[in-house]
């Protein structure tokens, strides 16, 4: 039962029709009607206008503010000096394009396309962006809460310290974190936070938190003592703590995991299947085609151990030098290369490095014994 004083009771009529507004019903079903075409308007006016959800009020917000009737500034929605006089839609002969700074957080090749047919052409939506998102629904209010949050620590001179709650897939535990929040990725059919502190495993400075598995976040203030020392040290330069070097560590090696090793990997693939599908695709700067006797090189060069490089040396005698060859730096344990390199077999072979192909192989032997 709501609190009938409470905004969010109160109807859309109750909004509308009083005296502070001074708005007259018929009047304003007429205007409804001659803008949306919507002729009946009484389940509308029923309804109760702020009984939503955060993200979908945050969504009519934006929504008010594209069409003129708030202004949004410093992270909050204000009230205009004057009402548009109807609604603005936007026509073919006047469409203002999306500037392409706001569009920046897009991959390159997708910028131009956002911009170019963002909106409808003769009345119908010609371009549809569809991701695969593993959230389930019953989360995405929490995640988009999480984000808001983020948004307004975000949004202060000093960004500071938080804690996560977190249920870690790795550890398998619901662990507390305490890191320094850097910026959010959609990546992997997911949102992740990366973040620079105490990762779950406590093996590693940085990490990618999975937003659906974040149970709670509680900011913190720069001189807590429970912050960790190698989190303290870092304050003097948080500059460094920035988007920028995320970005420049996953140019350097394949993978999202940007905080692992980077180590060299040497691929095979069928030579039809490359020509189908491998050949003129980008998967990472470092993903290099190369020569049979490159390959062989390799081989002789980063395997140090005399067994498994003549191991290696022979496999590669028995493989057709018509076959295609590919190099790539790539980060060691990082979960989605491995999902792609299985997304690849059996039309790919890993050849480098050693264990990671006897991994693999003990992958392929477990799932054939499935399905033999």
């Amino acid at each position: 039962m709501h609190d009938p004083d409470c905004p969010c009771a109160k109807t859309t009529q109750q909004w509308l029709f009083n005296e502070q507004t001074g708005i007259v019903a018929h009047q304003w079903q007429e205007s409804l009607m001659a803008h949306t075409g919507i002729t009946d308007s009484r389940k509308i006016l029923k309804q109760r206008l702020f009984g939503v959800t955060r993200r979908s009020l945050q969504g009519d917000l934006e929504t008010l503010a594209k069409l003129g009737w708030l202004t949004y500034k410093n992270e909050e929605y204000h009230r205009v000096n004057e009402f548009p006089l109807r609604p603005v839609t936007p026509t073919d002969d006047n469409i203002n394009k999306i500037n392409s700074d706001e569009l920046s957080f897009l991959h390159e090749d997708l910028v131009t396309i956002a911009a170019t047919h963002s909106h409808k052409i003769n009345g119908v939506q010609r371009f549809f962006l569809q991701l695969d998102y593993v959230i389930p629904h019953s989360t995405l209010d929490l995640v988009d809460d999480l984000q808001f949050q983020l948004r307004q620590l975000w949004a202060k001179t000093l960004v500071p310290p938080i804690q996560l709650t977190y249920d870690s897939a790795r550890t398998c535990n619901v662990v507390a974190c305490i890191v320094y929040p850097v910026c959010i990725y959609y990546i992997q059919r997911a949102v992740y936070l990366c973040a620079y502190g105490e990762s779950p495993d406590r093996e590693t400075e940085w990490y990618n938190f999975r937003l659906d598995r974040i149970q709670d976040i509680t900011s913190l203030e720069w001189n807590n003592v429970q912050i960790p020392q190698d989190l303290k040290q870092s304050y003097p330069k948080l500059s460094s703590l920035n988007p920028d070097y995320i970005v420049q560590e996953m140019s350097n090696a394949w993978g999202f995991d940007f905080y692992l090793p980077s180590r060299l990997m040497l691929l095979r693939f069928d030579r039809d299947y490359n020509d189908r599908y491998i050949q003129n695709t980008i998967r990472h700067k470092t993903f290099q085609s190369i020569t049979y006797q490159q390959a062989q090189r390799l081989i002789n060069f980063h395997v140090t151990q005399p067994q498994h490089q003549q191991v290696l040396l022979n496999i590669l005698m028995n493989r057709s030098p018509q076959d295609a060859y590919y190099q790539v730096y790539y980060r060691d344990r990082d979960n989605g290369i491995k999902m792609r390199l299985r997304a690849w077999q059996p039309k790919c072979e890993v050849l480098l490095p050693f264990d990671l192909r006897q991994s693999i192989a003990t992958d392929l032997a477990a799932a054939f014994q499935l399905y033999h």
